[in-house]
């Protein structure tokens, strides 16, 4: 049996850390706490990749690049959990009515309830002007 092909870090320039980098921003707008893992992933990988390659002399710049999507990938997605968490109960709330929701008038009491669930909870009135996300 012959061992597995490894290729030394220093022969992938980094681009493996930069490809964790982007694979962490991408996944966190659709899984955001995917995305925080990947994103720690990443950075832990990006700074093994600076660290040996700056050891050997060789470019640094597509790890570097890897740390700073990365952490970008980390604070973002850090946030949308943390956004996630905070807002867990309207969001529930919201989800619930809209199962039961047939019509489009229901649909957009059920928009409404969230906005005011959403104001109460941040402890402003939600001006008429602005329209909700979502």
């Amino acid at each position: 049996m012959t061992a597995p092909l490894q290729t030394p870090a220093s022969d992938l320039g980094g681009r493996r850390a930069l490809l964790l980098a982007l694979a962490a921003l991408i996944c966190t707008f659709m899984l955001p706490a995917a995305g925080v893992v990947l994103a720690v992933l990443g950075f832990t990988v990006a700074i093994r990749d600076v660290r040996t390659l700056s050891r050997v002399r060789r470019p640094v710049g597509a790890a570097v690049t890897a740390l700073v999507v990365s952490a970008v990938a980390f604070m973002f997605g850090g946030l949308l959990v943390a956004t996630q968490l905070f807002f867990s109960t309207e969001i529930n709330a919201y989800v619930e009515c809209g199962k039961g929701a047939g019509t489009v008038t229901a649909e957009h009491d059920c928009m409404n309830e969230l906005k005011n669930s959403v104001a109460r909870k941040l402890g402003v009135t939600w001006p008429a002007d602005l329209p909700f996300p979502g």
